[in-house]
């Protein structure tokens, strides 16, 4: 049969990216715990395109991507994008993952067991080498200083989402980073409390208040002590419970630098 994509095009302009876009997929994952977790995950493919094709053949990326979906991570990551160059002829192929991986938590008082969401990325880019990135969502509590200073009683608190994105040298679990970034917010977030858990987290968290501008310089501390990462950004974003605003900070530092040039750090508040 014609192969329509691959007839010439006249127009002389390459296409940067081209390819699937959320595709839903099955996908298994190394877990601490476990060794493996099956999940489902949105998927993105796409690889360039030169000036001289008509377009790129899209079943291809899906055939790719289902010989791999058994073993998901960074040993497979510049295999599947290498055979993406290569299928499609491109000289470059970027795969982007989200998905919902689930960590075993224990409340902290009862010891209640229940299953807690954080929702990951993969995201990689092949040139000549490999560019990788997990990404991670971690939800936490935060207690606002200023209220608790001002207030005859309590404080106002809310849920924050810490967003961190990481480059790194070898392996590193997804558990072990979100046990050291929870650690950086007034307090925990479980999917499970007894009334003895919510009493302590509640208590926790008043005795310890954060800004969030304190939060993302917390996480900064942290992951600028780990050698094996190379690179990361760290967001901070806290759903005002008294206000109709967000609050926002947000930190990139190069590891490999020692400490952050005054053109990558940045700390804003909206």
């Amino acid at each position: 049969m014609k192969d329509v994509q691959k007839s010439m095009d006249n127009r002389k302009i390459p296409i940067n990216k081209v390819g699937v876009k959320d595709i839903s997929y099955p996908i298994v994952v190394m877990d601490k715990r476990r060794k493996l977790q099956h999940t489902v995950a949105r998927v993105n493919m796409y690889v360039d395109l030169p000036h001289h094709f008509k377009g790129t053949h899209m079943s291809r990326f899906i055939e790719i991507f289902n010989s791999y979906r058994e073993n998901i991570g960074l040993n497979n990551m510049e295999i599947i994008l290498q055979k993406m160059k290569e299928k499609l002829g491109a000289d470059s192929a970027h795969l982007e993952i989200e998905f919902p991986y689930f960590i075993e938590k224990k409340a902290p008082v009862s010891g209640a067991m229940s299953l807690m969401e954080y929702t990951c990325e993969f995201n990689g880019s092949l040139t000549t080498e490999l560019d990788f990135i997990l990404g991670i969502k971690i939800p936490v509590t935060s207690l606002c200083p200023c209220s608790k200073e001002l207030s005859r009683y309590g404080a106002h608190n809310q849920r924050s989402i810490i967003t961190l994105k990481v480059r790194y040298h070898d392996f590193i679990w997804i558990e072990d980073l979100v046990e050291a970034i929870e650690a950086c917010g007034s307090s925990q977030v479980y999917s499970l409390l007894k009334r003895v858990d919510e009493k302590y987290v509640t208590e926790q968290a008043y005795e310890n208040p954060r800004f969030v501008e304190d939060i993302v310089r917390e996480a900064t501390l942290k992951l600028s002590q780990n050698e094996n990462i190379t690179w990361f950004s760290v967001e901070v974003e806290n759903f005002e419970s008294i206000h109709k605003h967000s609050a926002y900070a947000a930190i990139e530092r190069d590891n490999r630098l020692g400490k952050s040039p005054a053109t990558v750090d940045k700390i804003v508040e909206k």
